[in-house]
C-alpha cells in the first residue's frame, strides 16, 4: 500500500470514528447550558468534524467527571454547514433560541460563515469564537463586541511566520534580499494577511510576491512554475482544505523543498499532509496547538470519555484544537458564573466572561493544558488575547514541534487591526465602545 493510499485510508477511519462520536448528543433542557456545534464534514471530511469532536469530548469530560460547571450541565446539538455560508447562517437561525437562555455561543469553523454572522451575532448578543480564523479586525472589541478571533488571528499568524523565517535565516536583518512567495487561496481568509506582509517586506527588505489561487486551489502547476522562475527562498502557504496537499505535491514535482514551505494555522493538521504522502515530509506549519496525547487533559478525556481506549483521532491537531476551544468556552462560563451565579448563562453574560478570561500558566497546569494552549488574557479592547504560535514539522507519520511559542510584530498587528476596525465602524455607523467604563 502506498503512502498516499495509506493516508486516505487513515482519514477514512478517522471520519468513521468522529461520526460515531458526534452521532448522539444531548438535547437542550431546562437547567442545561446549550451550545451549538457546527460541523463541515460534508465538504472537508475528517477535517470538518475533528475540531467539533474535540470540543464535544471536552464538554463530555466536564459533565461526566465534574458534573458540569459548578453543577450546571452542558448540552449541545450538531448542525452540518458544509462550510457553506448560507447553511451556516441557517444553522445559526435554527439553534440560536435553543435552551433555557438560548445559545450561549457560536463556533462557525469557517471564515466565510464567520463573516456572514458578524452582524447577526451583534444583533442577537451571542459571542462568536473563531480560533485562528475569521476577520482579524474583530480583535478590536470596541467595534466587534461579540466576535472573538481568540488565541491568534490571521495577522498574528503571518507576523509569526516572518519571524520564524527570519530566525531560520540567522536573524531578521538577513531577510534583506530574500525572495518570499505568499501562495494563498483567493478568499478573505487567504487575503487577510496581504497588507501586513507588504509592510514587513518594506521594513525588512525582502522581495514579496503574492500568488492567489481560485477555489478550490488544487490547480497549481502554473503557480509553482512561477515560484521556480523567480527562485523563491521561502513560500508562505495560506491554503485551507485540499489546497495544502495539492501544494505539497506540486512543490515536489517542481523540485521545491518542503522544508522551505511554511503553512498558516489552517494548513497544519494531519488531514493536510497525509494525502500528499512523501511529498509532505519536511513541511513546516504553524500550530495554534501541538498534536499528541501527552497532555493531562487529553489523558483525562481518554479515561473518562473513552474508557481508556481512545480512537485514533484523539490527539490529532484539529481534535486538540477543538479541546482548547472547549477549555476557552468552559473557563469563560466559569468566569461569568462568578458574577452571575452558578446557573445557565445568556450569550450576553458569557460575553462578559470572555472579556475577563485570563489563563496563566498555573491555571493551564490545573486544566492539564500547559503547552497545549498558550497563556492568554482577553479584554474589552483585545478579543485575541494571545497572538503566539508554535511551529511544527511533518516527519511522515507525525508532527514534531520545532519551536517554543513565537510572536511576530504584535505592535504592527494591533495597529492594522485598529485601522481596519475603525474603517469598518465608520462605514457601518458604529460607535466605539468605551472600554474604560465597562471594567
Amino acid at each position: 500500500m502506498s503512502a498516499s493510499t495509506l493516508g486516505f485510508a487513515t482519514l477514512a477511519r478517522m471520519l468513521a470514528w468522529v461520526l460515531a462520536a458526534l452521532a448522539t448528543v444531548p438535547a437542550g433542557a431546562a437547567g442545561e447550558q446549550f451550545i451549538p456545534v457546527f460541523t463541515g464534514r460534508e465538504i472537508a471530511g475528517p477535517a470538518g468534524a475533528m475540531a467539533p469532536a474535540g470540543t464535544v469530548d471536552y464538554l463530555r469530560l466536564l459533565n461526566r467527571r465534574d458534573g458540569g460547571i459548578n453543577g450546571v450541565k452542558l448540552a449541545w446539538e450538531e448542525c452540518e454547514t458544509a462550510f457553506d455560508d448560507r447553511r451556516g447562517v441557517a444553522c445559526f437561525e435554527q439553534l440560536k433560541d435553543r435552551g433555557a437562555q438560548g445559545a450561549a455561543v457560536v463556533m462557525p469553523l469557517s471564515g466565510g460563515i464567520a463573516q456572514a454572522l458578524t452582524e447577526r451575532v451583534r444583533d442577537q448578543r451571542i459571542p462568536m469564537l473563531m480560533l485562528g480564523y475569521g476577520r482579524a479586525d474583530a480583535s478590536d472589541g470596541r467595534v466587534f463586541p461579540y466576535a472573538f478571533p481568540v488565541v491568534t488571528n490571521l495577522l498574528s499568524q503571518a507576523a509569526a511566520q516572518i519571524r520564524f523565517i527570519g530566525t531560520s535565516e540567522g536573524g531578521m536583518a538577513r531577510l534583506r534580499g530574500k525572495s518570499i512567495v505568499n501562495l494563498y487561496l483567493d478568499l478573505p481568509t487567504g487575503r487577510e494577511a496581504i497588507p501586513l506582509l507588504d509592510v514587513l517586506a518594506g521594513q525588512y527588505g525582502f522581495d514579496l510576491v503574492h500568488i492567489g489561487l481560485p477555489l478550490p486551489g488544487v490547480e497549481q502547476a502554473a503557480a509553482w512554475a512561477q515560484i521556480r522562475r523567480i527562485d523563491a527562498d521561502w513560500v508562505l502557504l495560506a491554503g485551507p482544505g485540499p489546497m495544502t496537499p495539492a501544494a505539497l505535491t506540486a512543490a515536489a514535482a517542481a523540485g521545491f523543498p518542503a522544508q522551505r514551505i511554511v503553512g498558516f494555522g489552517l494548513s497544519g493538521a494531519e488531514q493536510d499532509v497525509l494525502p500528499a504522502g512523501p511529498a509532505a515530509v519536511g513541511y513546516i506549519a504553524l500550530a495554534l496547538n501541538p498534536s499528541g496525547r501527552n497532555f493531562a487533559v487529553i489523558r483525562e478525556i481518554a479515561k473518562h470519555v473513552h474508557d481508556g481506549q481512545p480512537p485514533g483521532h484523539v490527539g490529532s491537531a484539529y481534535y486538540n484544537r477543538g479541546v482548547i476551544q472547549g477549555i476557552l468556552l468552559g473557563e469563560s462560563i466559569r468566569t461569568a458564573q462568578r458574577r452571575f451565579g452558578a446557573r445557565v448563562l445568556s450569550g450576553e453574560q458569557l460575553r462578559w466572561g470572555l472579556e475577563r478570561l485570563a489563563l496563566g500558566e498555573a491555571r493551564l497546569a490545573e486544566l492539564g493544558a500547559l503547552e497545549l494552549l498558550q497563556p492568554l488574557a482577553l479584554s474589552c479592547l483585545d478579543h485575541e488575547g494571545g497572538g503566539a504560535v508554535k511551529f511544527q514539522q511533518w516527519l511522515g507519520d507525525r508532527w514534531n514541534v520545532i519551536s517554543d511559542w513565537v510572536s511576530g510584530d504584535q505592535a504592527l498587528v494591533r495597529r492594522l487591526v485598529e485601522q481596519a476596525a475603525t474603517a469598518y465602524a465608520k462605514e457601518r455607523g458604529i460607535d466605539l465602545r468605551d472600554c474604560a467604563s465597562e471594567r
